[in-house]
């Protein structure tokens, strides 16, 4: 398959589109499903990257409750709790489990707070 990174400000002409898919193992014949090839490589780097960015929040909120930072696991949870409904809302995650990722993460810092 076909990976590319999008990067900001970098603009690709149709061309080099259609040598890189060309050289690629797509089977699409037709223009409009070049056109969808592209916009699902485009999609799939932004939502990795907005996936990616979640993760590294809860990893380093996780990290904070765990070394018992309660002060700075409080001041990163609502950055985290926006980023989690910011994501919700593009549907990188699902509702649910963004409602999930909330609920866990308040029930560790009230009882990390309450043994401390």
């Amino acid at each position: 398959m076909l990976y590319l990174r999008a990067r900001a400000g970098v603009k690709v002409t149709a061309v080099a589109w259609r040598e890189r898919i060309r050289n690629s193992d797509v089977l699409a014949n037709h223009k409009n499903t070049l056109k969808a090839h592209k916009q699902d490589l485009v999609r799939r780097a932004r939502n990795r990257g907005m996936r990616t960015r979640l993760r590294r929040a809860l990893k380093s909120l996780r990290a904070a409750i765990e070394q018992g930072n309660t002060d700075e696991a409080r001041s990163a949870l609502s950055g985290t709790v926006s980023l989690i409904d910011k994501m919700s809302a593009k549907g990188i995650i699902h509702d649910n489990t963004a409602a999930r990722y909330k609920s866990r993460l308040a029930k560790r810092i009230a009882s990390a707070a309450g043994a401390n």
